[in-house]
């Protein structure tokens, strides 16, 4: 099973028409009774086929979390119709290819993350809000989880709208993943973003973090993108700066933990064998 989070720049055969009107949107768990257009929309959306164990244990809750978006609004009894979805799993934080990007105490072994597997949006009902709320219908469970660190995900490298909205949310993406999918016979990059929760954070320094940050701004669509980027962290990096030196005053000099470098592989329930990319010793 291969893990995506894809569906908001793919094209949906199954919702044509845009909508004209405002749609009533309402959110609840994904059931048994979703299963054929559940794999209809993946069918539409995604250029992989899912096995039927995948969409089984999604409709019946089994090890997969879900989130159904559904238009109240909708006439001729599809007003329960999903016109979008959000899937995703609970992870150990020491088995997960971001443990070395956790403050992670390997004397708490129950400490967890939230990976998302799918997310997906017709494209009749795009550009409404929707994704967004499906992500933070994740994050606030998560959130809600006393042992989860963080919420993390994968987007293929091309897929530029989805990586401007999990910036815009505030994911920080962290890894550069060469060949990560295979797809009718071709490979395609990744990047690895993260959402920490609970109050957990990367164990960079603020340096490096500019460094990365710096980094994941060439995925940025313009100039004005990547100065506003850069600007906006350097104020909030001087301001930690400031703090930590102040904290830090009787000691000669501020203690911060150093971000590793890794080449790491994906959990083995993937089965995808992955090199984290590292340029000039920061970790991308």
């Amino acid at each position: 099973m291969s893990d995506l989070c894809w569906g908001l720049t793919t094209q949906s055969s199954m919702v044509k028409p845009k909508v004209s009107r405002c749609p009533t949107i309402f959110y609840r768990p994904i059931q048994p009774s979703d299963l054929e257009i559940l794999e209809q929309i993946h069918g539409d959306l995604f250029p992989i086929r899912y096995e039927s164990e995948f969409f089984q244990n999604v409709v019946n809750g089994r090890e997969i979390v879900s989130w159904a978006a559904v238009d109240r609004s909708r006439p001729n009894g599809k007003s329960d119709e999903l016109v979008g979805f959000v899937t995703a799993r609970i992870v150990l934080a020491k088995e997960s290819e971001i443990a070395d990007m956790l403050r992670y105490d390997s004397l708490k072994s129950d400490q967890t993350l939230v990976y998302i597997l799918t997310l997906g949006v017709v494209d009749a009902y795009r550009n409404c809000g929707i994704a967004s709320s499906l992500i933070r219908k994740v994050i606030k469970y998560a959130s809600s989880i006393p042992t989860c660190q963080a919420v993390y995900l994968h987007v293929i490298s091309y897929n530029n709208p989805a990586i401007h909205l999990y910036q815009k949310m505030s994911f920080k993406c962290i890894r550069r993943l060469p060949g990560f999918y295979l797809i009718n016979g071709q490979h395609y990059d990744s990047y690895l973003f993260v959402y920490y929760v609970n109050g957990s954070r990367s164990p960079c320094s603020p340096l490096r973090e500019f460094y990365q940050r710096l980094w994941v701004s060439k995925v940025a669509s313009s100039t004005g993108e990547l100065v506003t980027s850069m600007v906006g962290y350097m104020r909030s990096g001087f301001k930690t700066l400031a703090a930590k030196l102040y904290k830090n005053e009787d000691r000669k000099v501020p203690k911060w933990p150093k971000c590793k470098e890794t080449h790491s592989l994906i959990s083995t329930q993937s089965k995808r064998n992955l090199t984290a990319e590292c340029a000039g010793g920061e970790c991308v």
